[in-house]
Order: structure tokens, then sequence, then C-alpha cells
């Protein structure tokens, strides 16, 4: 089912959660033990990331430095389609321009859909660590909004080699991501709002946004959607901090702000499990407030550990 449709047919807010790859070598039973106590919550759907090769370089005998790309979370497509049958759910694999050259991103497209996968949320990428700036592939995408046009066009029938006849028409519900507080590269938020828009009229359906801890950011980032005409359900995404470190690493890596008191309560914590404590307790109430306001659905982000989102979750079942 669509994403869009489980919104339509909820009668109250939904909760859906994020999920990463196993590590390369890993098993995915431990992916799936973090996912059961989920089940619990009946989430509509998972989101399963796609993480882009990184590169590395090796010295080689001659002592010369090969440049060897390494992908550290390989599976995607494998992975929504093991969490389909395991758990009789619906899955969102994450799409992206980087890593990808256009007849890459149709095959991995098709594959979806033999798969029955009618979900995907598509994502220009960050640049690798190598990149000052996004640099796409030879023949990719280099703005996430030339990916929602190949997407679509093949929900119209339309495939890159057009001599290609009666051809079958894909049927994807397509997401993309959302900035409450901007994304990183864009010169203001009006910019911002303007490019999220143009997607919107390629295509897209819905918006999840990218993890914020002041609500007030969200019901901002939503009236200037919806004072510029656009319309599609938004999705808030939230995070609990459960570690000091996580201060300095999700402003940093995330590009946003933390509000004075959480800090505050942070700080004055003796160890990890009282900071997870107060994380807990914010996105609690986070997600009251977010369920008061009317949001069809919170989408959490377990970064591969599903306790504190069990103990968030729970408060509203």
């Amino acid at each position: 089912m669509k994403v869009t449709e489980h919104f339509k047919q909820a009668k109250e807010t939904l909760f859906s959660f994020e999920i990463l790859p196993p590590l390369k070598g890993k098993s995915i039973n431990s992916l799936y033990e973090n996912l059961k106590p989920l089940m619990e919550f009946n989430p509509p759907f998972i989101d399963v990331t796609y993480h882009r090769e990184e590169y590395i370089y090796k010295k080689q005998n001659n002592g010369l430095l090969e440049r060897k790309a390494v992908r550290k979370r390989p599976g995607t497509v494998g992975i929504c389609s093991a969490i389909m049958n395991k758990f009789q759910i619906d899955t969102v694999p994450h799409i992206i321009c980087g890593g990808f050259n256009k007849e890459e991103t149709e095959n991995a497209l098709i594959d979806l859909d033999f798969l029955g996968i009618d979900n995907v949320l598509v994502l220009r990428g960050d640049p690798i660590k190598s990149e000052t700036y996004f640099s796409p592939e030879n023949d990719g995408h280099k703005y996430a909004s030339d990916l929602i046009n190949q997407v679509c066009s093949m929900n119209k029938g339309k495939y890159l080699d057009e001599d290609i006849k009666n051809t079958h028409s894909t049927n994807f519900c397509v997401g993309v991501a959302g900035y409450p507080e901007k994304h990183f590269e864009s010169p203001n938020m009006n910019s911002d709002i303007y490019f999220l828009k143009k997607k919107v009229e390629l295509g897209a359906e819905y918006i999840v946004t990218q993890m914020f801890f002041d609500n007030q950011k969200y019901f901002d980032f939503v009236k200037l959607c919806r004072d510029n005409n656009i319309n599609v359900p938004i999705v808030p995404g939230l995070k609990p901090i459960s570690i000091k470190k996580h201060l300095n690493l999700l402003p940093h890596r995330f590009h946003l702000n933390l509000p004075d008191e959480l800090v505050k309560n942070i700080l004055k914590c003796k160890n990890n499990e009282d900071i997870r404590k107060v994380g807990v307790e914010w996105a609690i109430n986070q997600t009251k407030e977010l369920i008061d306001y009317g949001v069809p659905c919170v989408h959490y982000y377990t970064m591969g550990n599903s306790s504190n989102i069990i103990d968030i979750v729970s408060k509203f079942n």
C-alpha cells in the first residue's frame, strides 16, 4: 500500500520508523531483533536508508596509493524485501542520486517494482567525505528533482530507451525530504521552499522532515509550505538524544539547532543513562504536541537502536 493511502485510511496519528542497513559482513538478524518490538505499535511502513560508497586509499607494493570504493551498508533493496516478507509490512527504500547513473537507477526501480515495493523516498544524498560539494556520477542526476522526474516518468511508462514499446507503468508513491531549519546548502529558507515546491509539482506526494528538537520550527515550516501552496502531507521526523556526544554531533552533521532548555538539562546529567532519560522525555513531549497539532504520522529515526524509541511510542499506545 502507498504511504499516502495509509495516511488517508488512518483514524489517528501513525508511527513509522527508519532503520539503517547492517554493516557489510553482519547478519540481518540483529535488524530483525530491533524491529520486532517496534511491530507492536503497528507501523504503517518502515524506511530503509541507502548509504553510497566511500573512498579509501590503500598503499600498494610499489608505494603508490590505490583509490578504492567501499560501501559499508549495502543491501537496501534486499532488506526492504526481507522485512516485507517477515513482518508483512510496507517498506520505503531510499533512492539517492549519488553513486548511480540513470540506467542503474532505472534498473533499481525495476527491481523494486518486481518485488511489489511501491514507495520510494527520493533524495539527492550528501557529498562523500572526499568531496566539498556533491558530485553526480557520469550520466547521473545532480538534483533530487531530476531523480523524481525519472521515477514519475516510469510511472507513466516512459523509460530511458524510447524505442521500447508497450511498456509497463510503475506505480511508485514518491516521498521527499523537507528541512524545517533549511537545507545547509540553501542560501535561505525561501529558496529551500522554492525547490521543495518544485519537487511536489514534479510528483512528490508527501514530505518527511529532517529531525528537529523545537516543534515551533516544524509548525513554522508547515505554515510556510501551506502559504506557498505545498499541500501534501508533511511528516515530522524525530530522533531522541541518548549520549552527550549528540550535543555536538547532531548540529554538525544535520545542521540543526538544539533548544537551550534541552542542552541545559543534558549538561546537568551525570552519565549517559541520565541523558537517555532526558532525551526520551523530550521526545515524548514533542510527540504529544505534534499529535495534538494533528500530524498524520510521527517518523522516528532509530539509528540502529530501538530501545529509546520503544520507551517513547509506548506512552501513546
